[in-house]
């Protein structure tokens, strides 16, 4: 699990279309950044210390996985994906957005390019004015006094006024979803997936237990006569496990994120068992499959078949190595089926042929907007 920080952020601009300037500062900072928590209300305010355009300012609270440092280099990046230019120019400029760093957990930062707190943010309305309104309480780091009372010792005398309009919060992932399932055929990336997700988001991790069934490497050696007790020991221990992990959710995690989702069973059965073995196979599997809980999303990943020819080869176990494209062109056949007729789940289906989201991090970023969104 990594490391959560609390940092508060001022945002500000006066050129354009400054309500969508601000949404889209809130949307890329809920993507690159973290979760924001809390969003002030808009306030409107004289260009101070220039003449310019009057600016729309909010304060935000966000929770980062990001060091301070890489913080700051992240809301640059935003700032000039949204079109902000800095010049060599002295003094304050009309901007179509500016993020500054306020507060960082209760830190005091002094480097060449970040100090925290800001310095001049006790000197100014527009920022005390918002950032009070979601923080009160909260103690400046070296005033040593609650921003509130800060905010009754500004000196500042310029209006700030707050406006009616207001943004719209980006939603966490956790706030959508209790429970998400990600499947796809055999070296599809689900694994990579889910404990991705599990270590950015602080979900509980629910992996599929394959490695400790001692049917798995003797079916790839014998499938005719393995298929049967394979399947059916995967059948009972997908159920134990999904019953037991669902049932018992972690209080300090904020959702589950499972590499498997129990009708995989009724797949993989459907190739591998002859006519009769199946539809016994499949009264057992229905009795089952009314008691395990449904995920609030199902993610199937797809994967063509050479690239999962790759990494099957890439990560390099033993018992996998001999398995055909033609049996990996059934199990996705046997997904695609599934997929078709399914009216009672929320499907997200995501082509990830051409991505590396395990070392891509902008694969990976595009992967979980989907899922924020979808």
């Amino acid at each position: 699990m990594k490391i959560q920080h609390t940092t508060y952020l001022s945002l500000g601009t006066n050129q354009g279309n400054k309500l969508e300037n601000l949404q889209n500062a809130l949307n890329l900072i809920g993507e690159k950044v973290g979760a924001i928590k809390k969003i002030s209300s808009i306030y409107k305010t004289a260009a101070w210390g220039f003449n310019g355009n009057d600016f729309y300012n909010i304060c935000i609270h966000v929770s980062t996985h990001l060091p301070s440092d890489l913080l700051l280099n992240t809301v640059l990046s935003i700032e000039k994906e949204l079109g902000r230019k800095r010049t060599d120019q002295e003094g304050y400029q009309n901007r179509n957005i500016d993020i500054d760093v306020l507060l960082f957990n209760n830190d005091i930062i002094l480097s060449k390019t970040l100090i925290v707190p800001h310095p001049k943010m006790l000197e100014r309305k527009f920022v005390m004015i918002p950032l009070v309104e979601i923080a009160a309480n909260i103690i400046h780091p070296i005033e040593k006094k609650e921003l509130n009372i800060c905010l009754q010792n500004c000196n500042d005398s310029s209006d700030v006024i707050k406006i009616d309009e207001q943004l719209t919060r980006p939603l966490e992932i956790s706030e959508k979803y209790n429970y998400i399932a990600i499947e796809g055929n055999i070296g599809a990336g689900k694994t990579s997936l889910a404990n991705l997700i599990s270590e950015q988001f602080n979900a509980k991790l629910v992996l599929e237990r394959f490695a400790d069934n001692p049917f798995l490497p003797k079916f790839y050696e014998d499938k005719e006569r393995y298929a049967f007790p394979l399947e059916m020991s995967f059948l009972a221990d997908r159920y134990q496990q999904l019953s037991d992990d669902l049932a018992q959710f972690d209080l300090f995690k904020n959702f589950i994120v499972s590499d498997y989702y129990i009708f995989k069973s009724l797949i993989f059965a459907q190739v591998t068992l002859s006519n009769d073995e199946y539809l016994l196979y499949r009264k057992m599997f229905n009795l089952i499959y009314k008691e395990i809980t449904k995920p609030d999303l199902y993610v199937y990943l797809y994967q063509n078949t050479d690239r999962l020819l790759e990494n099957i080869k890439k990560r390099g176990r033993i018992y996998e190595q001999n398995i055909e494209s033609e049996y990996l062109k059934k199990i996705h056949d046997g997904y695609k089926s599934f997929i078709e007729t399914q009216n009672d789940l929320n499907l997200l289906v995501i082509d990830v042929s051409e991505m590396d989201f395990v070392n891509n991090k902008i694969d990976y970023n595009f992967i979980i907007n989907k899922i924020k969104y979808n």
